[in-house]
């Protein structure tokens, strides 16, 4: 980062910067002081936005993927992001690497495990007629693919657009709306409200990825150095462990990033590859795998607006919808992340590069994670599903399919080392572009001041410790995102239009010139 100068700490905006962390104190006070009242509020908001105008999120998902699809066959394809004659900045496999780890955490490996245990005991696999392995496969894929890399590759080609087409110096989603609605109130009020919707929603979505999956690596660790200590303090121990990793990546900037996303791909891919050969389910990890994929494939269009209207089951409310909001909230961060690093590819490269390498690793997780212990199940050898019924502990659950693999103690230090590093890669890259949001203005090679970023570092474990603290439920941590999720909906659509419409002006300079 020798070619970057730090930002002069006079262009930090502290409104911007204060108002998210003081908001984000007081609710984790709430959360520490008052949990049982806590989780009841979170649960009755839930409610309404999650049920009652559940449809606003499932009708969002297909919309951004039916644009990601035009985008990328229509001439807004062609565009260059950067100047005309630009080559890619990195590599596709670093580019792909930066771009996978810091849209997917570590939850990926605590959900390709078992989702399909969550699935099997709903109501709706039997309405869906078929057997649990038929149908529980297919899940997983579905709400881990096409419409949540929409969501992130759609915003990341707006403003990729935005820094380095139009060059512009805010790297806020206040500017990204400039175009639609204009500059007097991007940079007035209006301006200051979706940015403060925008970094409550980043706070509450990472909150969300370390509260659901951090207590799993507790689970191993207590596992292999036979702690007796309780779950929650170690949680809260790898919680600030993996907090000092993602804060020196970060502080060390792309160089740093790159390195451990590249790390993190090699770790993750060739965990896949050990049990796919290792586990003894090879054969039906690819069968089933290329079925579900099918599966899913066929029946897209009624998953993506399935609602349950008469509430026989709640799956779209428990799951689908829980799912798009969740990767809405983390679309403050990793779009913009993509949108940075992608200079030099055209908008069609960004997508459709983005959905082979993005949903291509992501799908390849729950195929092999997850028809191994599907494998183990159909084949007599274990019987998760009753185990899951009777106890409701997953993160044991999850311990005890991995505890099946030969050699399983190096199969847990591996898959600790696996989920650091993805935790570590996920969050340099969202402590790096909060770090960004706290500038009224950052021109292009300036990186924000070492003591902004190191701020935003700590302030995005505040809110997990609260959630871990208080023994949220898992209902309770997806309800957190369900929340803030729903204006950031409007503000997408509203990207989104600007985008479109300020590219469309953009090929017309370009044509005139």
């Amino acid at each position: 980062m020798s070619n970057h100068m730090t930002a002069d700490k006079s262009k930090i905006d502290w409104m911007i910067t204060m108002a998210p962390f003081i908001l984000i104190l007081g609710l984790a006070g709430y959360l520490f002081l008052f949990p049982k009242q806590a989780n009841g509020v979170i649960s009755q908001v839930r409610f309404f936005l999650g049920d009652t105008l559940g449809s606003y999120y499932l009708l969002i998902g297909l919309g951004v993927l039916i644009i990601s699809i035009f985008l990328s066959f229509s001439k807004y394809g062609e565009i260059v992001l950067g100047e005309s004659n630009e080559k890619p900045k990195y590599n596709f496999f670093t580019w792909g690497s930066m771009m996978f780890t810091c849209g997917l955490a570590a939850d990926i490996l605590f959900y390709s495990f078992a989702e399909w245990v969550m699935y099997a005991s709903n109501p709706h696999i039997a309405e869906m007629g078929g057997s649990i392995t038929e149908w529980a496969g297919v899940f997983p894929l579905f709400h881990w693919s096409f419409i949540p890399w929409a969501f992130y590759l759609v915003l990341a080609v707006a403003f990729g657009f935005m820094l380095h087409c139009r060059k512009r110096d805010k790297q806020r989603y206040s500017e990204a709306c400039l175009p639609v609605i204009g500059k007097k109130h991007a940079h007035g009020t209006l301006g200051r409200i979706i940015d403060l919707f925008a970094l409550f929603a980043l706070l509450a979505g990472t909150a969300t990825t370390f509260s659901v999956a951090t207590p799993l690596m507790a689970e191993i660790i207590v596992s292999l150095f036979g702690i007796s200590v309780s779950r929650t303090a170690v949680t809260i121990m790898i919680l600030l462990i993996t907090c000092a990793v993602y804060t020196y990546a970060v502080l060390h900037g792309f160089k740093g990033i790159s390195f451990l996303a590249k790390l993190c791909i090699y770790l993750f891919l060739g965990l896949q590859i050990a049990f796919l050969l290792i586990g003894g389910q090879g054969r039906f990890i690819i069968e089933n795998g290329v079925e579900s994929l099918g599966k899913m494939v066929q029946n897209f269009i009624g998953l993506s607006t399935y609602t349950d209207p008469g509430r026989t089951n709640h799956f779209p409310q428990d799951w689908t919808i829980y799912y798009w909001a969740y990767w809405m909230v983390w679309c403050i961060a990793a779009p913009f992340f993509i949108g940075n690093i992608s200079r030099g590819r055209t908008v069609k490269q960004t997508i459709l590069g983005g959905y082979i390498f993005g949903v291509g690793s992501t799908i390849s997780s729950f195929i092999v994670f997850g028809n191994y212990s599907l494998g183990l199940q159909t084949a007599g050898a274990a019987d998760f599903i009753v185990q899951y019924q009777e106890s409701g502990d997953l993160y044991g659950l999850i311990m005890d399919i991995i505890h099946t693999m030969p050699g399983s103690k190096i199969f847990l230090v591996w898959i600790l080392l696996c989920m650091i590093t993805f935790y570590a890669t996920s969050f340099d890259s969202i402590a790096y572009t909060a770090a960004c949001y706290s500038y009224k203005k950052l021109d292009e090679n300036e990186t924000p001041h070492m003591m902004i970023t190191l701020l935003w570092c700590i302030l995005l474990i505040v809110l997990p410790i609260a959630l871990v603290f208080s023994e949220s439920s898992m209902n309770n941590i997806q309800s957190v995102s369900i929340i803030s999720a729903f204006p950031i909906g409007m503000i997408m659509i509203l990207m989104i239009w600007s985008f479109i419409k300020d590219a469309r002006k953009y090929m017309e300079e370009k044509r005139l010139q």
